[in-house]
């Protein structure tokens, strides 16, 4: 059951880590067994699928976007996410900032830093990290780093990835004192949160530890 799931999972997590319930893919009746168990922050992918769900479930839920973002999605999004981990280009940390000063907002982002080895994953490298942390933007509140590690069964190279991103993480916060909000490592999955909470995870992203397989 989804609730006796999401208790095996709070018996491990250190205090101020947050659990982000990663709702892809499963409809609103299971994010509300979810809910019923005490769990409030949920991510979501895709702009459809979570400007489907958000008026469909309390007004109390968190949510976070967690996928790619296309800046002609910005609008089934930003309106309702209180965070966006998944910034993964200047020209998107651009876009958000229009849209939030146009809309009279403050967005929390994580930037995405493109840590595993695959090609396909999105993300910015240092050096875009850096710039993106130079420029002030009215509509833009830095929270942090998200990465995802190499998909592979060598925890070894796990391991490499979240302490690689870590190190970045800290040294961002030596560098960049003046983002104060700067404070949150958004790393590890079902695969390999635990590994992730070695390396400085303040929030771990979990499907289908809570919610079993994908229903579509």
């Amino acid at each position: 059951m989804i609730s006796d799931n999401l208790s095996r999972i709070y018996k491990e997590l250190p205090s101020g880590v947050a659990l982000v319930a990663v709702s892809k893919f499963h409809p609103v009746e299971r994010l509300m067994e979810a809910y019923s168990a005490g769990q409030r922050l949920f991510g979501e992918n895709r702009p459809q699928e979570f400007a489907a769900k958000v008026p469909l479930m309390p007004s109390d839920v968190v949510w976070h976007f967690i996928g790619h973002l296309q800046t002609n999605k910005l609008r089934l999004v930003l309106p309702y996410a209180s965070m966006v981990q998944s910034v993964d280009s200047l020209h998107l940390l651009d876009a958000i900032d229009r849209w939030c000063r146009d809309n009279g907002k403050v967005m929390d982002i994580l930037l995405e830093f493109h840590l595993g080895a695959e090609e396909s994953k999105h993300g910015l490298d240092e050096q875009q990290i850096r710039q993106a942390l130079s420029a002030t933007r009215e509509g833009i509140r830095f929270r942090g780093l998200m990465g995802m590690a190499t998909n592979t069964d060598d925890e070894a190279v796990v391991e490499q990835d979240f302490a690689r991103i870590h190190s970045l993480f800290l040294t961002l916060q030596r560098e960049f004192p003046h983002h104060h909000a700067f404070d949150q490592l958004s790393i590890g999955m079902s695969g390999d949160w635990k590994i992730a909470l070695r390396h400085g995870a303040t929030m771990v992203r979990i499907g289908s530890d809570i919610f079993g397989n994908r229903e579509y």
